[in-house]
């Protein structure tokens, strides 16, 4: 009998061209050894990974995603394009919660063009780290089809995700420091909560309910949500019009039609 193949992770990794790339590019030349498990997408600035990039990564069945960018206070736009990073980054680890992944298997870090071991140590703790957690679903507990359904209903929702971040999420001062106190502050996971879960939420109902779920026990069953959370946002969908709840069945307007 043939033994099992050893588990080998898929980490999708963007990297910053002026900094994480030349790290990584030093790393290699200095023959600094990592796991050879990372795929590199080559971006001008780490600023530029789209919300949509790492749920699309995650879709495709990526086990982790690393953005490597330069360090705060050296980017080559803005200069502050690695603070759009920074953002965007904590945003995604929510969202990413919220349907089911892993916020860890989504990493951010600074390397510049100088730090070839440090690319290499980063690599190498990540990868260890995301070997540990498994495929993508197996240290959730979830199936892939209904994490990958949950990544859809995020990437539909993206360009409102960053109309909000723009409007209602502005950092001041742009510091690491003051990033991570208002995303920690306690008015924070109320608003973000409403303007942005809520949402999402109301989005992966829809899709349950399309997909041929009914009741709100079996959408929250299938989307690993609290019923009475599932029961009110089905109640707030009624009133917009979206469904029509028939002898505690609920269905969607556009497929009633």
């Amino acid at each position: 009998m043939a033994a099992p193949s050893e588990y080998k992770p898929v980490i999708i990794g963007f990297l910053c061209n002026w900094c994480c790339y030349g790290g990584a590019d030093l790393c290699g030349v200095s023959r600094f050894q990592y796991p050879p498990y990372l795929r590199v997408i080559r971006l001008m600035c780490s600023g530029r990974v789209d919300l949509e990039f790492i749920f699309r990564a995650f879709a495709k069945k990526a086990d982790g995603v690393f953005i490597g960018g330069c360090h705060l206070g050296d980017c080559h736009y803005n200069p502050e394009g690695n603070y759009d990073a920074l953002g965007n980054s904590l945003v995604a680890k929510r969202i990413l919660e919220n349907v089911g992944v892993n916020p860890e298997r989504l990493r951010l870090e600074w390397v510049s063009a100088g730090e070839g071991i440090r690319f290499a140590e980063v690599m190498n703790d990540f990868g260890a780290k995301i070997k540990s957690l498994g495929p993508l679903g197996s240290s959730e507990g979830r199936e892939l089809p209904d994490l990958q359904a949950g990544l859809a209903a995020a990437t539909q929702l993206v360009p409102y995700f960053k109309l909000v971040e723009r409007e209602r999420f502005r950092v001041s001062p742009r510091t690491e420091e003051g990033y991570q106190k208002f995303f920690a502050a306690d008015d924070f996971e109320p608003l973000f909560k409403e303007l942005v879960i809520d949402k999402l939420t109301m989005g992966r109902i829809m899709g349950a309910l399309r997909s041929g779920e009914e009741s709100a026990e079996a959408v929250a069953q299938k989307l690993g949500l609290d019923p009475a959370e599932v029961a009110r946002q089905l109640h707030l969908l009624s009133q917009q019009g979206m469904v029509r709840i028939d002898g505690g069945q609920a269905v969607p307007i556009a497929v009633a039609a």
